[in-house]
């Protein structure tokens, strides 16, 4: 086996498209090692070109096939398409357990199509860590669109919306109750509702259940004008996959013209700055704090403290290790 590359020796590769490097700059990414920092200050530098949209949905909605159908789509019109597929991690190796790559295997001999899946590693919010930083590299990297398609687990879902340009949300048929997932706060985060497996025969009554539900209010217009549409699509027949793309470029359109897009390229910076703080300091924690965390959880455990007690003091005693 050859020496492994160091991550600031991968950027230019990045910058030029090479597959491998991509790869093993989102391996970087994804251990979290200091040596990946400054490569992936550089990358940063490069990034702002690429289309991000997520893509939830609750579990069984389809949105691995819906995907598959996109990038057709996309690369039918000559744009290159990166996915990050964000699976539930594996409780005992923290590796991802769907296999995104596997389910898409008809797109992996595309050279135009790059797909990564990755692991939650039990972060919140349906999105892996590393997630954005591996959309910064396929930004870098030239593609011209960047799918992220997430766990789909519920409220915790609408963490999406902090990290992308255009939000989808899946629902198909037979999955329940609906007014269960507007509850859960998911189906208002849409920018483009699609209803997956049109081809049901049951589809018609959920195509219409959901425009009953935005006709009464559930965000269906947002402040810049664009509209919230209702796609029916079906990934066997490719049904309503040309409505869809449309329908993103739309939303695209609609917020450079607007001036939305340059507010939500703020809010997700804005983000991945307070969550990359959270992380380093929980890093710091875990690293350094052992031995105060176990002491402070017996505390908690036999009723001495609660945990924003708890959670002070910790921080207390961070702050003064570190006073000059």
């Amino acid at each position: 086996m050859g020496r492994a590359v160091p991550p600031l020796a991968l950027v230019q590769q990045v910058l030029e498209g090479r597959l491998t490097a991509v790869a093993r700059m989102i391996t970087h990414a994804e251990s979290g090692e200091e040596a990946c920092h400054e490569a992936l200050a550089e990358i940063y530098r490069h990034t702002g070109k690429a289309h991000v949209v997520g893509i939830t949905g609750v579990p069984g909605s389809g949105k691995s096939a819906l995907v598959t159908r996109l990038c057709k789509a996309l690369r039918a019109g000559g744009r290159s398409v990166g996915v990050i597929a964000v699976d539930p991690s594996s409780p005992f190796s923290g590796g991802s357990i769907l296999g995104d790559r596997i389910r898409m295997n008809e797109l992996v001999t595309d050279p135009g199509v790059f797909i990564r899946s990755m692991a939650t590693r039990g972060a919140l919010g349906g999105l892996a860590r590393a997630s954005l930083s591996g959309v910064d590299i396929l930004d870098a990297a030239g593609y011209d669109v960047v799918l992220i398609e997430t766990v789909g687990v519920g409220q915790d879902e609408i963490d999406v919306v902090q990290a992308v340009h255009t939000t989808l949300v899946v629902s198909a048929p037979g999955l329940g109750d609906d007014i269960q997932a507007i509850k859960a706060g998911v189906l208002e985060i849409a920018d483009i509702h699609v209803v997956g497996k049109c081809d049901r025969s049951d589809a018609h009554r959920t195509v219409t259940d959901l425009k009953n539900m935005l006709a009464m209010g559930h965000r269906n217009s947002q402040g810049y004008g664009w509209q919230v549409p209702l796609i029916p699509t079906s990934s066997v027949s490719g049904e309503g996959i040309p409505e869809l793309l449309t329908a993103i470029d739309g939303h695209l359109e609609a917020l450079t013209s607007s001036g939305e897009l340059e507010q939500r390229r703020r809010r997700i910076a804005q983000t991945r700055l307070l969550k990359s703080a959270e992380n380093i300091l929980r890093d710091q924690f875990q690293r350094h704090h052992d031995r105060q965390i176990s002491e402070l959880t017996d505390r908690m455990m036999s009723g001495r403290t609660h945990p924003h007690a708890a959670a002070q003091t910790l921080l207390n005693q961070f702050r003064s290790e570190r006073k000059p």
